[in-house]
């Protein structure tokens, strides 16, 4: 699947504009991590946009957030790397993650929304008015960005990135697409 198609079924099955920001925040996160560790960056960037395909129809049972999301993209032929990193990046199932992309994938989706979060309480309201230790005070604010799970961020250590370079490459590519995220 090319990167137009899988941008229209995101928006076909995601109407709230703040879920789909996220998506193409995810997906930015995700093609830098793929550069980052030589992988195929388009195989990255379709995890990170169709990650969250089913979370509104998933809204009211997020026991099959992930789970339905990954059935439909396998139905539709993705590759199975793509599919079971979608399934396992809900912490909900405790699923292993037994790729890098699934690993990447599980740390990268909350880590987008504590930047989000960050660049919101920013005086300038500016991804690209973010620095490291900015994102880093806040990550260490247990009380700011709660739904921002530290522990899964943190998860980062699973790629053998310490906790300062993933945010630092994921800030890096959020800034990149930051006219696309509104910030």
């Amino acid at each position: 699947m090319q990167r137009e198609e899988a941008l229209k079924l995101m928006k076909e099955n995601i109407k709230q504009k703040n879920l789909r920001k996220h998506c193409l925040a995810v997906e930015a996160v995700m093609a830098e991590l793929a550069d980052y560790f030589d992988k195929d960056q388009d195989k990255w960037r379709l995890a990170g946009l169709l990650h969250d395909i089913d979370y509104e129809d998933t809204a009211d049972e997020p026991e099959k957030h992930s789970q339905l999301g990954a059935e439909m993209l396998a139905d539709m032929g993705m590759e199975a790397k793509i599919v079971e990193a979608v399934r396992a990046h809900n912490g909900m199932h405790q699923l292993p993650r037994k790729t890098l992309m699934a690993k990447a994938l599980y740390a990268a989706d909350p880590l987008t929304g504590l930047i989000v979060a960050s660049a919101l309480i920013h005086p300038e309201k500016s991804l690209n008015a973010l620095d490291i230790d900015f994102v880093l005070n806040r990550y260490g604010d247990n009380s700011f960005a709660k739904g921002a799970d530290r522990d899964v961020i943190a998860s980062c250590k699973e790629m053998d990135l310490e906790l300062k370079e993933f945010i630092e490459l994921s800030l890096a590519a959020m800034q990149n697409v930051s006219d696309d995220l509104g910030l």
